[in-house]
């Protein structure tokens, strides 16, 4: 038993390729955000443990997830591994992960941090019903567009505040894979298909290892 890890900027289509990796490996994805929300609602005493944590405002601590993803792994659906979503996003995150499970497979979807803001920024939502669009790429239909409106964290410069947080967290982590000889880069400044495709064929290529 193997997982896989997924992680990429804010806005490079994670959860779209993700549904397509936990379809191709059988590996069901989660999140520290779902497994927190089902450890919570299950009672559990990590659950118990973790809402003491959150209900402060605080950082749920690196032994606390890392006791949840061990109780996920032992769940039926998970005995091949999970594709864990976002975690771990630091170097310590990653070392303890280490010490309950293998990682097969590292994927980074890489996308430039311009190409990022462009994305991001000229998101719009219809309040009406909650659909998504983008002024440049997908623009409302025209009795929608005097509705949109675009979501207050999706300006400029609170993108680029994430995107730096997200470059100083995972760029040592990305390296630290590297080095273990697990990590595959993907260039997701291409259509979703053609991201996909690549992704795909990495999983493909791992050949006899376990993915």
């Amino acid at each position: 038993m193997t997982s896989i890890v997924l992680f990429g900027p804010p806005g490079a289509g994670k959860g779209t390729q993700a549904a397509r990796i936990s379809s191709l490996t059988g590996k069901p994805q989660v999140s520290t955000g779902d497994m927190l929300r089902a450890a919570v609602a299950s009672g559990s005493d990590l659950g118990s443990e973790a809402k003491g944590y959150m209900d402060a405002g605080l950082l749920v601590p690196d032994g606390v997830i890392i006791g949840l993803i061990s109780q996920r792994l032992r769940e039926p659906d998970a005995e091949s591994g999970l594709l864990l979503d976002g975690y771990p996003r630091t170097i310590a995150q990653a070392e303890a992960l280490s010490e309950v499970e293998d990682v097969s497979m590292v994927i980074s979807i890489e996308v430039p941090d311009e190409a990022i803001i462009e994305r991001i920024v000229g998101r719009r939502m219809d309040p009406h019903d909650g659909t998504i669009y983008h002024i440049r790429f997908n623009p409302p239909p025209t009795e929608a567009a005097s509705r949109v409106v675009q979501r207050e964290d999706d300006n400029e410069e609170t993108v680029r505040n994430r995107l730096s947080a997200y470059h100083e967290q995972t760029a040592p982590l990305a390296d630290w894979y590297q080095d273990r000889g697990v990590l595959v880069r993907i260039d997701g400044d291409r259509t979703i298909g053609e991201v996909g495709d690549a992704i795909g064929s990495a999983i493909a290529s791992m050949g006899s290892r376990d993915v």
